[in-house]
């Protein structure tokens, strides 16, 4: 049974059979401006489990100037409504999917959050998931 979701406005439309995780909400001041919120509530997904349904005239890409060094920040968009949307395309093994843009229930809960130096002064975490800068995020990720 798959899980689906769309934008805001239903042209974009995707599916996937199931997300693995990890399911991290970024603080990163260019996460928040995606999102126009606290931060960016991802999920990790295989890239052969996802599946554009419709839209993909709909998607596009807007690819940030480099800030310090590569990789450089890239989001997809529906052209029509702004929601950040998958890409048309998967590429490499694993993809992240904005946790707001499914339908269906995902059976999971968000697990960690990251780039937490970032946080926006008026933000407060109040939950009790585990808390990641980028350095101990590249070092947790790198065992």
């Amino acid at each position: 049974m798959s899980i689906a979701g769309s934008c805001l406005c239903g042209k974009v439309r995707f599916e996937i059979e199931k997300a693995v995780g990890p399911f991290e909400i970024c603080h990163c001041s260019r996460c928040r401006k995606v999102s126009g919120s606290i931060g960016l509530p991802m999920v990790g997904v295989l890239a052969q489990d996802y599946r554009l349904v419709s839209g993909a005239e709909f998607v596009q890409l807007y690819m940030a100037p480099l800030l310090r060094r590569p990789p450089r920040y890239h989001t997809h968009f529906c052209s029509n409504c702004g929601s950040p949307v998958p890409p048309a395309r998967a590429s490499g093994e694993r993809m992240e999917i904005p946790a707001g843009l499914f339908d269906d229930d995902l059976k999971l809960k968000p697990d960690k959050h990251i780039f937490v130096e970032c946080i926006a002064s008026w933000d407060e975490i109040t939950d009790s998931l585990p808390r990641f800068t980028l350095r101990e995020l590249i070092r947790e990720r790198t065992k």
